[in-house]
This record gives structure tokens, C-alpha cells and sequence, in this order.
């Protein structure tokens, strides 16, 4: 059991959430994190490079020299792969790297990746970040609070807030998201994980019905 802080939006400790990580998931497996997170990444790379091949350069098909007598070795065309300015032999092609693994293996993945946070001291409760109007400097102003501001932060919210999303999508390393939309990804790439109680109270619920 652990009992971490929460904080309101200005910075002070206004209570205690008790908190067993074995609610998030029961283990944390190294390996299966790891394969979500290379799935992801994997998943966003363009796959758009491309090379030549001899046929494709540039340079004359016309053999370079005779066939015997110089003392060197064969050649044929000067677009050889194995000469300067020639194609590559094996050529590079676009291709498509993404691939998917098992739903529920990644929701698992998710909700490790979560408690590993919490076991490593890497998340920020807040009771609240709710915002009346849409205002950048008000959400940097609570994440300096938080002492968060100027790293990669992840901030999970219980549902979409579109004024909150807008007030802090120009902050430099913030991400914000439902907490039903987070990700092994999401949650392992930025530094912390800032979460409101709502958000930490309706994860803990999903993870009872399963």
C-alpha cells in the first residue's frame, strides 16, 4: 500500500490517497512492456525511405574496359554496386512497419506501465485541474506549482476536457488525454505522470471488472 499526495492546483497538499499498486495490475512484466512500447513505436515510423538500385542511377551501361589483358579485375557497368556512385544491390524499398498486438495484452501493458509509475514515485495527483476558460498560462502556472513544469509530462484526465486540452496542448513535453486513452507509450515516455483523483478512482473501478 502506498499513500501518495494530493496536491490542488497551486501546489499545496490537501489530502492523502491510499493507493495498492497491485489494484493497477498485480505484477509488472519488463517484457511485455517493452513489446507495447516497440509496437507503438514501431506503428509510427513513416516507412517512406528508398535507395536505388544499379538500374535506376545514373551513368552509362557501356563496359568500363576490356574483359582481359589490363591486370584488373573484370568490371561491367560503372552503376555496379560495388562502386562508388553505383545502386545499392540490396535496395531500399517503402515498406509498412506497423503491426498490432493482442488488445488485451496492451491494456495489460497500460496498467503496468501505470503502477510502475507509482512504484518508481513518478506521479502527481491533483484533485482537480478544471478550467472556466481556455488559458495556457494558467495550466503552466499549475505545473510549476507541481514542480513538473520545463519536463516531459503526461496529464490524464477522467474524460475529455476540450477548454483544459486547448489551455495546454502549446506546452512544450505536456500530453493530455483521457486516462481510458493512455497507453504503455504514453505513460513510459515522459518523465511524469500527473493524474487527477477522478481520473486514478476510475481506473482503479475498471480494473475491478475485469
Amino acid at each position: 500500500m502506498v499513500s501518495l499526495p494530493i496536491f490542488d492546483k497551486s501546489g499545496k497538499e490537501v489530502g492523502k490517497y491510499e493507493l495498492d499498486p497491485a489494484e493497477i495490475a498485480p505484477s509488472i512484466n519488463k517484457q511485455l512492456m517493452h513489446d507495447a512500447v516497440v509496437m507503438y513505436q514501431a506503428n509510427l515510423r513513416q516507412g517512406t525511405h528508398r535507395s536505388k538500385t544499379r538500374a535506376e542511377v545514373a551513368g552509362s551501361t557501356k563496359k568500363m574496359y576490356r574483359q582481359k589483358g589490363t591486370g584488373n579485375a573484370r568490371a561491367g557497368s560503372k552503376r555496379s554496386g560495388v562502386r562508388r556512385g553505383g545502386g545499392h544491390i540490396f535496395a531500399i524499398r517503402p515498406r509498412d512497419y506497423s503491426y498490432r498486438l493482442n488488445k488485451k495484452a496492451l491494456k495489460i501493458a497500460t496498467r503496468m506501465a501505470i503502477a510502475s509509475k507509482i512504484q518508481g514515485e513518478q506521479v502527481v495527483v491533483v484533485d482537480d485541474l478544471a478550467q472556466s476558460e481556455i488559458k495556457t498560462k494558467s495550466v503552466a502556472g499549475a505545473l510549476k506549482a507541481l514542480g513538473v513544469y520545463g519536463q516531459k509530462v503526461a496529464i490524464a484526465l477522467e474524460k475529455h476536457d476540450p477548454i483544459f486540452y486547448r489551455s495546454a496542448r502549446n506546452i512544450e513535453g505536456v500530453s493530455v488525454s483521457p486516462v481510458a486513452e493512455l497507453n504503455a507509450y504514453s505513460v513510459l515516455r515522459p518523465r511524469k505522470l500527473v493524474i487527477t483523483k477522478a481520473a486514478l478512482d476510475s481506473l482503479r473501478s475498471s480494473g475491478k471488472g475485469e
